[in-house]
């Protein structure tokens, strides 16, 4: 399954919701890497095993569901996840992108690939729409933490 979709960060139709900067939203971005379970509820345990420059590789718990991933990061532009084959889960990855089309008018764009087949895809037709659902969702839920830790200054100052 590969789709993607955008999230609007800054509206200038509304003037009641504060403007994020790009680098604020890039602060929150890679903050989401860093530290999952502020966006993640249902994530028991994250650590990072390695780290450099422009990635880290981490290992997540989900109950007794242990998933390896490493991100990448280009600086102020995408953080790109990617989950390697590991026993029944495919090779998977997620890339968040900063798109500016105007002058201060930011979008996320999320881009996802299952690892799937064409052929897989359609017999998982049914399943891939609530993938797809909550997929959407938590996106919208990253977002939404964005803006409040935006809200409260604390994606101010944390360039990397």
């Amino acid at each position: 399954m590969k789709f993607e979709h955008l999230i609007q960060i800054n509206d200038h139709q509304n003037p009641f919701v504060p403007k994020m900067t790009r680098e604020q939203l890039w602060n929150g971005l890679v903050l989401r890497a860093e530290f999952p379970k502020l966006f993640v509820s249902y994530l028991d345990a994250c650590s990072i095993t390695s780290r450099d420059l422009d990635s880290l590789t981490r290992s997540l718990q989900f109950g007794e569901l242990k998933i390896n991933d490493h991100v990448q990061f280009s600086f102020l532009s995408f953080v790109h996840y990617q989950v390697p084959r590991q026993g029944e889960i495919p090779e998977s990855s997620m890339r968040m992108t900063i798109e500016e089309p105007t002058p201060q008018g930011l979008l996320v764009r999320f881009t996802y690939d299952s690892g799937h087949t064409e052929a897989e895809d359609m017999e998982n037709a049914t399943y891939n729409e609530y993938r797809f659902s909550a997929y959407v969702e938590g996106d919208i839920e990253t977002i939404k933490v964005l803006r409040e830790m935006h809200d409260q200054g604390r994606l101010d100052n944390l360039l990397t």
